[in-house]
């Protein structure tokens, strides 16, 4: 994470909250996470946390609030900033109502 902030984003470095921190102790035991890759959730319209902050900014360090790991998909993911999560797919989702006319080409469903 340390290296994702200073070489990638331009932080000076990386500070925990105390959830985040408690998280990282418990994943210490687990000799699987080591394994595992890391994936960096954060706005997508600033190098920084904050998505008012635009370029690159300088003298500013990354604030990790939470951190979630997805075993199956072997990541561990710190959650830098108040970026909001999105939900998971609804069981019945809006995807399932589109469909292509193969005679006229005309999508349907879609509005």
């Amino acid at each position: 994470m340390e290296k994702i902030a200073k070489e990638v984003y331009g932080a000076d470095g990386v500070t925990f909250s105390d959830e985040a921190l408690a998280k990282f102790k418990l994943l210490e035991q687990d000799p699987s996470v080591r394994q595992m890759g890391t994936c960096m959730v954060k706005t997508h319209l600033s190098l920084s946390h904050d998505p008012d902050i635009k370029g690159r900014p300088r003298g500013w360090t990354l604030p990790v609030r939470d951190v979630l790991v997805f075993k199956g998909a072997g990541f561990v993911v710190p959650v830098a900033g108040a970026i909001k999560l999105m939900p998971g797919t609804a069981s019945s989702a809006a995807f399932r109502n589109i469909d292509v006319d193969v005679n006229t080409g005309k999508v349907k469903g879609l509005f």
